[in-house]
């Protein structure tokens, strides 16, 4: 009993020391699809992808390309395969009193990611802002585009790319757009997808253990000679 005590107490130790690999997958979409003007029912276009090993969901970053319309109008989300919903595009600049109508910028070439530094949906709170290969947080607020402006001030970024951590990334990936008010129309020329991926926690413990009864061994045959 002492000696496997020792042997699991030292696996635990060596994972601290392991290299998880990391993997990422780059896809980039070209579509040149218009998105229905003042339309609900919006932009749908989904993707299989298949043989990510590791398959396990680590980080996910997203990039739109779009053109014309107004940015204002805009709702985008993406559904993942095995679970995760990331709310990317949510009326940018909606808000109570001047700002009902959102942003009138036409146009975005960006990309989100959760570890950026600003929130998308009030980006013209930051100086000299740029809509042309930067990166920006995901607009998060999962609530119906069509909300009262006021909603947009209080709701929380609960729809991040986070969400789709700890998934299987093989499958079929949904992205959404939608633009919610008529008069100017945007189109999608590409988006895509970086997808970091791990080995599962299980594969990492057995390749710790494996390690630990590995020292044991030579320790043992050390000790014999």
């Amino acid at each position: 009993m002492k000696k496997k005590l020792i042997a699991v107490m030292a696996g635990v130790a060596l994972m601290g020391s392991v290299a998880i690999s990391q993997t990422t997958y780059s896809y980039t979409f070209t579509n040149g699809a218009a998105i229905p003007d003042g339309s609900l029912s919006g932009l749908a276009l989904s993707t299989n992808l298949a043989g990510i090993s590791p398959s396990t969901i680590n980080n996910v970053n997203v990039t739109l390309n779009l053109s014309g319309g107004y940015n204002g109008d805009l709702y985008a989300y993406l559904a993942g395969p095995n679970g995760g919903f990331a709310v990317l595009l949510n009326r940018a600049g909606v808000s109570n009193g001047a700002s009902a109508f959102g942003y009138g910028d036409s146009g975005m070439n960006v990309t989100f990611s959760d570890g950026a530094g600003n929130d998308f949906h009030f980006y013209q709170n930051v100086g000299g802002y740029s809509l042309n290969g930067t990166m920006w947080q995901p607009d998060g607020r999962n609530i119906d585009p069509l909300s009262d402006p006021s909603a947009f001030l209080t709701a929380g970024q609960t729809a991040l790319l986070s969400s789709f951590n700890g998934t299987d990334a093989n499958g079929t990936w949904t992205l959404f757009l939608a633009d919610l008010s008529g008069g100017g129309q945007s189109s999608l020329i590409s988006w895509g997808l970086d997808i970091t991926t791990v080995p599962e926690p299980s594969t990492l413990a057995l390749t710790a253990l494996g390690l630990a009864s590995a020292m044991l061994i030579i320790r043992r045959r050390t000790v014999r000679s």
